[in-house]
């Protein structure tokens, strides 16, 4: 029987792209907001044992072991199939937080830090997992039709756990410890949800797809192309300059909420209203700008709107001042930076598009996480050049007006590549 010819036995048992679609909004949905109810937890237990001058060690620490976990990770989805990993994780994940849970009864120094590392761990796999085998059951097609609700699911998701997370601290006799327990509870529905959809064959076509070879030649396809090394160069200067924005985010909140359940109250609800921010912006502004305004506007908005409310908080250091730096960081990142970058990859082969993704999201941004969070520590604690926080907002500035500029050799490039006149260069067609 041909590659091309559908299975008889299998087909009609595959849900309608509408169903399909719909079922993964909530699995994603379910996923993001199993995050949210970690997140506000890590940061605010990170910030009650050690401090938000602890961060960047910290930040190091979990990019570093995030590069060795993920690596373990696709050795074991080389050798098992997709959907019995995404069920083994699940599983793993739940006894690990019963098992955190435990011990911070007790938690002493390391654990809030084994914590967050943790849950950043679980963050990248749970979506990675999540996109692997979304991407396997789309055509490029369908994809470009239904990525955007699939994609929404994990924003409503995010506020949805946001809040909650708040709800639970504020009016329940819970603690920020019981939200691993909540969290291992929607990951129990995950689970659940996962075996489903592996049991009605909506990953019919997950297990034919090659999976060997993620990230290799990563680096040397970029090094070879101009173009998508100006891409990675625009989204690594973005990664360069978070850590430094969510760091003074933090410190804002050390100092404002002493008390632990009310801090993680706070994070959660702003956690909670960065996610709508995103969705409002996703669906009310981000098709007006790329629409009439055009994919460098779009690519534009993140850095000016970040550089000018660092600006406004480096004047005025407080809460409202850092919270709207810090949506302009991640808001934007998640809803029309996002969809701007994504119309960057049509001129390239969907090959290269792929290495050059996986070495990016791989490693290039753990490499640049890593030396954002070292900028941190020689500017604030092995020199006297940042003796603030706020001090700080000119090295994301600084930042921004390094990306913004990276962006319009960017797009010259891009308009060459979508011209009808000049063909694109050999290393994007091979």
């Amino acid at each position: 029987m041909s590659s091309n010819s559908p299975n008889p036995a299998v087909r009609p048992r595959v849900p309608r792209p509408i169903l399909r679609s719909a079922v993964l909004f909530v699995n994603f949905f379910l996923i993001i907001m199993a995050l949210y109810q970690l997140k506000p937890a890590s940061r605010s237990l990170i910030l009650e044992s050690h401090g938000s001058e602890a961060l960047p060690y910290v930040w190091i620490g979990s990019a570093l072991t995030l590069l060795l976990a993920i690596s373990f990770y696709h050795r074991i989805v080389d050798r098992y199939s997709r959907l019995r990993v995404v069920l083994g994780t699940c599983i793993t994940f739940i006894g690990l937080l019963v098992l955190f849970r435990i011990l911070l009864m007790h938690p002493g120094k390391i654990t809030p830090v084994a914590f967050y590392i943790f849950v950043d761990i679980l963050g990248v796999v749970l979506v990675e997992q999540f996109w692997s085998l979304t991407n396997s059951i789309y055509s490029t097609e369908e994809g470009k039709r239904w990525y955007g609700l699939v994609g929404t699911g994990g924003l409503v998701g995010g506020a949805a756990g946001g809040g909650t997370a708040a709800l639970v601290i504020k009016y329940t006799s819970l603690q920020t410890p019981d939200l691993l327990l909540v969290a291992a509870f929607i990951i129990g529905l995950i689970f659940g949800l996962t075996w489903l959809m592996g049991r009605f064959e909506l990953y019919a076509n997950a297990e034919s797809v090659a999976l060997s070879g993620k990230g290799k030649g990563g680096w040397r396809i970029l090094s070879h192309s101009r173009y998508l090394l100006l891409i990675a160069c625009a989204l690594l200067l973005a990664q360069l300059v978070s850590p430094i924005v969510e760091f003074q985010f933090l410190k804002v909140i050390e100092s404002l909420y002493a008390d632990r359940e009310a801090r993680t109250a706070v994070l959660s609800l702003f956690f909670s209203v960065l996610n709508m921010v995103s969705i409002t912006i996703n669906v009310l502004i981000t098709p007006l700008v790329l629409r009439y305004l055009g994919v460098l506007a779009g690519l534009l908005v993140q850095p000016i709107i970040l550089a000018t409310t660092t600006y406004g908080f480096w004047i005025q250091p407080n809460l409202i001042p850092a919270a709207a730096m810090k949506i302009s960081d991640r808001g934007l990142s998640y809803s029309i930076n996002r969809a701007s970058k994504e119309l960057l990859y049509i001129p390239v082969d969907p090959v290269l598009i792929y290495q050059a993704k996986a070495w990016i999201d791989m490693f290039g941004y753990r490499i640049f996480k890593v030396l954002g969070s070292m900028l941190i520590l020689v500017l604030t604690e092995w020199t006297a050049l940042a003796r603030n926080h706020y001090n700080l907002s000119w090295v994301v500035i600084a930042g921004c007006l390094a990306w913004m500029l990276v962006l319009f050799y960017l797009y010259r490039e891009y308009r060459n590549l979508t011209s009808a006149e000049t063909p694109p260069p050999a290393i994007l067609k091979d």
